[in-house]
This record gives C-alpha cells, sequence and structure tokens, in this order.
C-alpha cells in the first residue's frame, strides 16, 4: 500500500534516538538557511526577514522538533543564526538539544577567514556560541575537520571543555573512519555529521554503517541540496525520484529525506529551510515509508549516481 501524507506531521513521527543521554526525534532542523534567502555562507548573502526567520523556529518546536543544528559562522549582514533562535527560543524547551560546529572561522565581513588549531582558538569558538545562544553549557559540539589528517589534538581540546562542564556531548563532522577512530579514543562521539544523500561517494556508505555498527548517530548535511551544497537543490529532479514522489503525493525533497532516514535507525535528519512551508514539508517526510519497490529503484539511482 502506497503511504501518503497528511499534514501537519510531528516530527516525532521519525522516531527518536538518544544522543548520549538525551532522546531526540529523528527530524530535526538545520538552521544555516535561516539568516539569509538564497545562497548561504557567502559574504553579500541577502538577510531573512527577522520575523519570519524567529517564527520558522517557533512552528519548528510547535511540530515536536527538539534537534536544532547550529554554528556562530552561520550568519548574515544583519542576521546571526544563534542570535535568532536564542531570540525566538529562549527560555528554551528543557527537551530541546541544540547542536553546534567549531573549527571553521569567518570574519566580520563574512569571509572565510582561518580555521581553529589550537585549544585557546577552539575554546574562544565554543565561548563565542555560548554568548550567542545564551546558555551556560552546549549540548551537543561537532569539531569540524578541513580535510584527512590527525585530529586527535583538538578533540583534546574539547574533551577538556566537556570536563570543565561547557560542553555534554561530543560530535564530528566531516571525518573518515580513522578520525572518528582517533576521537572516540580521547572521549565518548555521539554523532557524526558527514554530507550524504542520493549520489554521496560510497566512503560516506562506509561511514554511515560504521556509525550505526558503533550505536553512533550519523546525521547527513545537503541530503536535500546535494551537489548544489550551500546553494540549494539544482536543475531538474532525477526520473526515479519524481515518480516515488508522485506515487506517494509528496515532493522529491521528501522521497530524498525519506530515503536517508530509512537507511538505518541512527540517521537523524537535520533539512534547513526559511520557508514556513518547507518547514512543514521537511518535518512531514519523517512519516513518509517507501516500500521496498521505492528503496530499489533509489538504491541504484544513488550507486548509479555516486559522485
Amino acid at each position: 500500500m502506497i503511504n501518503t501524507i497528511t499534514k501537519p506531521v510531528s516530527a516525532a513521527a521519525a522516531g527518536t534516538w538518544r544522543l548520549g543521554d538525551l532522546t531526540v526525534n529523528r527530524i530535526g532542523f538545520g538552521a544555516m538557511r535561516l539568516p539569509q534567502t538564497g545562497r548561504a555562507l557567502v559574504p553579500d548573502a541577502v538577510p531573512r526577514d527577522r520575523d519570519q526567520a524567529i517564527a520558522v523556529l517557533r512552528r519548528a518546536v510547535e511540530l515536536g522538533v527538539n534537534h536544532v543544528d547550529t554554528a556562530a559562522f552561520y550568519f548574515s549582514p544583519l542576521r546571526s543564526a544563534n542570535e535568532l533562535i536564542n531570540a525566538a527560543l529562549a527560555p528554551y524547551p528543557d527537551d530541546l538539544v541544540i547542536a553546534t560546529k567549531v573549527g571553521p572561522a569567518r570574519d566580520a565581513s563574512g569571509r572565510w577567514a582561518s580555521w581553529a588549531t589550537t585549544a585557546q582558538e577552539l575554546r574562544g569558538q565554543v565561548e563565542e556560541n555560548l554568548r550567542q545562544l545564551g546558555r551556560d553549557h552546549l549540548d551537543l559540539v561537532n569539531l569540524r575537520v578541513n580535510g584527512p589528517g590527525p585530529i586527535a589534538e583538538r578533540f583534546a581540546a574539547l574533551a577538556e571543555l566537556r570536563q570543565a562542564g561547557l560542553i555534554r556531548h561530543l560530535g564530528l563532522s566531516s571525518v573518515g573512519p580513522d578520525q572518528l577512530a582517533e576521537a572516540r579514543a580521547i572521549a565518548p562521539v555521539v554523532c557524526v555529521q558527514n554530507p550524504y544523500g542520493i549520489g554521496a561517494p560510497a566512503r560516506q556508505d562506509r561511514m554511515l554503517d560504521l556509525c550505526g555498527e558503533q550505536g553512533i548517530a550519523f546525521v547527513p548535511f545537503f541530503a536535500i541540496a546535494g551537489q548544489g551544497r550551500e546553494a540549494g537543490p539544482q536543475g531538474t529532479e532525477a526520473e526515479q525520484i519524481d515518480g516515488i514522489a508522485r506515487a506517494h503525493q509528496a515532493t522529491p525533497a521528501q522521497v530524498r529525506l525519506a530515503w536517508s532516514l530509512q537507511r538505518g535507525p541512527h540517521v537523524l535528519a537535520i533539512p534547513g529551510t526559511g520557508d514556513p512551508g518547507h518547514l512543514e514539508d521537511n518535518i512531514a517526510a519523517g512519516a513518509l515509508r517507501l516500500t521496498e519497490a521505492d528503496l530499489a529503484v533509489l538504491d541504484d539511482l544513488h550507486r548509479s549516481t555516486a559522485s
């Protein structure tokens, strides 16, 4: 029987996963697109209407989202994702988990400036996230990694901040198996955030499976955008995805999200948007159950288009 969606849908429809001792719904919200319209993380981004951004955040929580992904480097002229989250959601609900990232840095003009490589620089980024969010500790901090190579010194610096009570849980972003193993030898890792979706390289399938074997959440980013990355989805949709979307009375983006979620119970989704309608569509994807035949078609597409 073909499953169709009737909105609005609660984020709880996707099921739950535990990030350490914190339980989250598997459909969350990514804040990267919130501060601007169009392409994210560029100096000349067009700021989004503040009231609209705040309304989207509040609606997300109303619909059961309790996992919000952000970073201090998510900003445009006039708008900061962290400060929008603070304005919209503080005082924060007890069950809300806010995950942030450290590593990359942008200067005041919005240009990429450097990467934090010392304990002092990483602490400074953690403290900036604390200030912007209005928190005395961060629920989850992901170390964003810039390519292959050792990460022990940087991860150990974050582990010290965890011991000091500034961070509750640690994760990683854009890593491979060796870096995950290196980090786990220092402190518990509760999640890995890597780019993933239909057409992702085979090495990301291996990371997804490895995280499942170790009980670690795998959190794809760009699950909808694919190669469009910060610019969002590009061009026409694959015929196979369009056909499955029509059969379920769903959107292609919902099919992509549902496929990612059905890769394993440890897979979380953090689709981002500043549009209220897209927000409801994204959350509703957690209720979409693709058939075995759908999954076979999408798996074939995934393998044939792997970058």
